[in-house]
C-alpha cells in the first residue's frame, strides 16, 4: 500500500493486518481522485473508518489543507499516526478514536465543515447506509462538499437520503464508489 500521487508519491504506508481488512486498491484510489480533481487542493477532509489513513493521506499528498482521521480501533489509530509521520503531515492531521455508532460525535468533527468526506467502512455490514442515516454527514459538509462512499457493489444506496443526493457512481467488480453532495448543491 502506497501513496500514488502528489508530494508523497510512492511513499509506502504501514498496513493494518486482519481478516476483515480491505484496503482501497490503487486503481480505485486513482480513479476516485481523478474524478475529484482540483477539489482536493486546500480541502478540509474527513476520513471516516480510516483504517490506515490511506485516503486522507492521499488527499494531503495532493494538496488538501487538513484531514481528520476517525477510526474506532486503537491499533488503526496508532498506524494512522505512524503513516502521518512517515508522510510528514503531523501539523495537517488530527486522529480521533471513536466508534461512529456510539452516542455523541467528537468536537473535531462537529465543529468543522468538510469539503471532502471519505466513507470507507468494512463491507457487508450496511455501515455506509447506517452512517448516512444516523450521523447525517450533510450537517458537517461544506457548501459544494462531496462525500465519497466506498461500498460493496451489492449494497445499494438510495439516490437521495438525509439531504444528500448521489450524483455519480463508479462500479468495479465487487466495489462501488458513490459520490454524494447536498441536494441543493446539484445543479
Amino acid at each position: 500500500m502506497r501513496i500514488i500521487s502528489g508530494i508523497c508519491r510512492g511513499r509506502k504506508l504501514t498496513p493494518l493486518k486482519g481478516p476483515d481488512i480491505r484496503p482501497t486498491s490503487d486503481r480505485i484510489k486513482e480513479t476516485l481522485f481523478n474524478i475529484l480533481g482540483p477539489k482536493v487542493r486546500h480541502a478540509q477532509v474527513l476520513d471516516l473508518f480510516a483504517g490506515t489513513g490511506a485516503l486522507g493521506l492521499e488527499a494531503l499528498s495532493r494538496g488538501a489543507a487538513h484531514t481528520v482521521f476517525v477510526d474506532r480501533s486503537e491499533t488503526a489509530c496508532d498506524i494512522i499516526r505512524q503513516n502521518i509521520h512517515r508522510c510528514g503531515f503531523p501539523a495537517q492531521a488530527t486522529v480521533v478514536r471513536q466508534d461512529l455508532f456510539s452516542p455523541g460525535t467528537h468536537a473535531a468533527i462537529v465543529c468543522r465543515q468538510f469539503d471532502l468526506i471519505f466513507l470507507d467502512p468494512p463491507y457487508d455490514n450496511g455501515y455506509v447506509l447506517k452512517t448516512l442515516e444516523q450521523k447525517n454527514p450533510a450537517s458537517f459538509l461544506s457548501e459544494n462538499g462531496i462525500i465519497v462512499a466506498e461500498h460493496a457493489a451489492h449494497e445499494m444506496l438510495p439516490s437521495s437520503l438525509n439531504g444528500l443526493d448521489i450524483f455519480r457512481q463508479k462500479k468495479y467488480s465487487r466495489t462501488t464508489i458513490s459520490f454524494l453532495t447536498r441536494t441543493q448543491d446539484i445543479a
